[in-house]
């Protein structure tokens, strides 16, 4: 698969308008399922290596409108890893201990150890993103000198700052944008609300903020402009398609854990001898 297809170049202006929300690139969805299936494999090997070397950590963003699939993703595809080397965080409404400090503060909680790869369910985006529809900003405890015309901009400076400071320390971001079609997720919608075992996926706020499309579509197209970087960049997918959507993250991953390329560790000499010593213990007792 050539991923670069789904990657915003650095200072490319995005419209999502021209990024396909359905595209499985020509391929059956047989064909899908079983490249997934064996990317799958390749993903869980690398990202064992990842964990025993304990060198760098990964971090990788999911952020979408609602019903887009980033949880279905997670479930099918990072379930997959071990656990150990897997932390899982949603950044949501933040909470009063929260505002009381700077608006990254809180993702440092969410941060992986080196070996794990750190997956944000939403993530610090929320800061440009509902603040900037909502014009919530004022309802925050900010000084006033820092609501001004070049606020967003500022903190998409902060943020590719912030970025850039974890991928030098050894924990490289990758951000995947669901670009899900206002059809599809009234589909989707649709479904949470008409299925009993499903009501609980769904919330009021999914609907009543699709009140607000275009202006979202907008706002995601300026923050995926300023904050897709070399170091960390944005992957659009398209997210009517969930197994392609989740095949071209699986396909990423791969890429960017071959780019590392971490090692699983070698045994000492001393090491090798004593580890040989038990094998033929060990199987001294199983005659």
């Amino acid at each position: 698969m050539d991923t670069l297809r789904y990657k915003v170049e650095l200072g490319k202006k995005v419209d999502l308008a021209d990024w396909p929300t359905h595209e499985q690139n020509g391929m059956e969805l047989d064909q899908v399922n079983e490249q997934l299936k064996d990317t799958i494999e390749e993903l869980k090997k690398w990202h064992t290596r990842l964990h025993a070397e304990e060198e760098k950590g990964i971090v990788v963003v999911l952020q979408a409108m609602d019903a887009a699939g980033k949880d279905e993703a997670i479930t099918y595809l990072f379930s997959h890893l071990t656990a150990q080397g897997l932390r899982v965080t949603t950044l949501g409404k933040p909470t009063e201990e929260e505002l009381k400090h700077d608006y990254l503060w809180r993702l440092n909680k969410a941060l992986p150890e080196r070996g794990q790869i750190g997956i944000l369910n939403r993530s610090h985006y929320e800061e440009v993103i509902a603040p900037r529809v909502h014009n919530l900003l004022e309802e925050e405890p900010l000084p006033d000198q820092l609501i001004d015309g070049e606020v967003w901009n500022r903190r998409y400076r902060q943020i590719n700052d912030f970025e850039r400071y974890m991928c030098e320390n050894g924990f490289p971001f990758v951000k995947f944008f669901f670009n899900i079609s206002k059809e599809e997720q009234t589909t989707r919608l649709l479904e949470r609300m008409k299925n009993p075992e499903m009501n609980w996926e769904f919330s009021f706020s999914d609907v009543e903020e699709r009140e607000h499309w275009e202006e979202y579509q907008d706002i995601f197209g300026d923050m995926l402009t300023h904050t897709s970087t070399d170091h960390a960049p944005w992957y659009i997918l398209p997210a009517d398609d969930e197994m392609y959507s989740r095949l071209i993250i699986a396909c990423v991953m791969v890429e960017m854990l071959k780019d590392i390329n971490p090692e699983l560790p070698e045994i000492s000499g001393g090491q090798k001898e004593k580890l040989q010593y038990y094998i033929d213990k060990l199987e001294q007792e199983a005659k």
